[in-house]
């Protein structure tokens, strides 16, 4: 198996509260709370745990309340770089309905200095050259600027390392610049870092096309409901997910890039990894948390993934 080294600059606590129905400006009675540390970047990390991979996790992390954070580095044996910054990591809160939809308010996380941010620096220059991979993922906290996380995601290339990002708005539209190896953006956020509509199949295989000539190999963007496009130098391929019992859509995004870089690390066919990713990131619809918790369930949800090819 490989060693991956996920980045995450802007971890959170999540508070899944789950209710039938949010009704505003009235009082709401919760059927369950539950409480994960999270981020994207640590969620990709414990499905790659899952899948067999040796995880390092670094970024920036509150030394104020750091005690769920190291509970779960612990528990799934994820060798912890973290930077401890002043302050206490953000929480995140989820008010997951009985119909799947999710509402969310997520805080804005601590503010990160730039003696911090040159202290991650020198700790990527150490340890990515050691990994198969590096996945940088989710939001950036305050006080990280646009030109420091391109320098982030061009210091990681310069080292000749794989570089998967999966992030939204501008930090996704500069990381395009940097041209990582992958990226997972769903439809809305790829539109709007490029400043163009993507309704229509045509436009969105266009547009990955031109991120491909752009020099990004993989392009996978994520569609919700109606599955996942995943434009390969060897392939392009669309999944269509079995239909489960939605509990949170929370984490399907990060369960699903798990398992294409799973896929891509073990050298599988495109068909095999799209398949297999498709099907743990259904399985992940259906609880709330992250992580493989059923494998012959998820053997039957492969089972019911549909893969077409798409044009070129």
């Amino acid at each position: 198996m490989a060693r991956v080294l996920t980045v995450t600059l802007n971890p959170a606590l999540d508070l899944t509260v789950q209710l039938p129905a949010l009704r505003l400006g009235e009082v709401n009675r919760s059927e369950s709370l539950q409480v994960h540390a999270a981020g994207k970047g640590l969620n990709v990390s414990q499905v790659l745990a899952d899948l067999g991979h040796q995880l390092t996790v670094t970024g920036f992390l509150g030394e104020g309340n750091p005690l769920a954070f190291e509970q779960l580095f612990a528990a799934r044996g994820l060798a912890d770089e973290f930077v401890r910054v002043p302050g206490d990591t953000r929480s995140n809160i989820k008010l997951a309905e009985a119909d799947g939809q999710v509402t969310d308010i997520n805080g804005p996380g601590v503010k990160v200095s730039e003696a911090h941010c040159t202290e991650l620096l020198t700790q990527l220059l150490r340890l990515a050259p050691a990994h198969d991979l590096v996945v940088v993922a989710g939001s950036l906290p305050r006080g990280i600027d646009r030109q420091w996380f391109v320098q982030l995601l061009q210091t990681l290339k310069s080292l000749g390392v794989r570089v998967a990002l999966d992030t939204s708005g501008a930090a996704l539209r500069d990381g395009l610049a940097a041209t990582p190896w992958l990226i997972k953006p769903n439809e809305e956020e790829l539109a709007e870092a490029r400043g163009i509509e993507l309704t229509e199949s045509a436009a969105l295989t266009a547009e990955a096309r031109r991120l491909q000539a752009e020099g990004i190999e993989h392009v996978v963007i994520s569609q919700g409901a109606n599955g996942v496009s995943w434009f390969s130098p060897g392939a392009t391929l669309h999944a269509n997910p079995p239909k489960v019992q939605v509990v949170s859509t929370v984490g399907a995004g990060d369960s699903l890039l798990a398992g294409v870089l799973h896929g891509l690390l073990e050298g599988w066919p495109a068909e095999r990894t799209l398949t297999h990713a498709t099907a743990i990131a259904a399985q992940a619809v259906g609880q709330v948390g992250f992580g493989i918790t059923d494998t012959d369930g998820l053997a039957d949800l492969e089972a019911r993934v549909r893969l077409q090819p798409l044009s070129q």
